[in-house]
């Protein structure tokens, strides 16, 4: 069953794992906090753009 508005399922089955420093991952949550997102939401739209701006056309 697809969602209402018509968008095609986003279900997230993978995971990326990274190793930071613990203050910058600190101070990253936080600000995203403060920010009313998440921090996966805007690794996540890093990916999309960084994709984007390098695709091969």
């Amino acid at each position: 069953m697809g969602k209402k508005d018509g968008k095609a399922s986003t279900k997230k089955n993978s995971q990326l794992v990274l190793r930071l420093d613990k203050d910058e991952r600190d101070a990253f949550v936080e600000l995203c906090k403060e920010l009313d997102t998440s921090a996966a939401r805007e690794i996540r739209r890093f990916i999309r753009g960084f994709m984007k701006e390098n695709a091969e056309e």
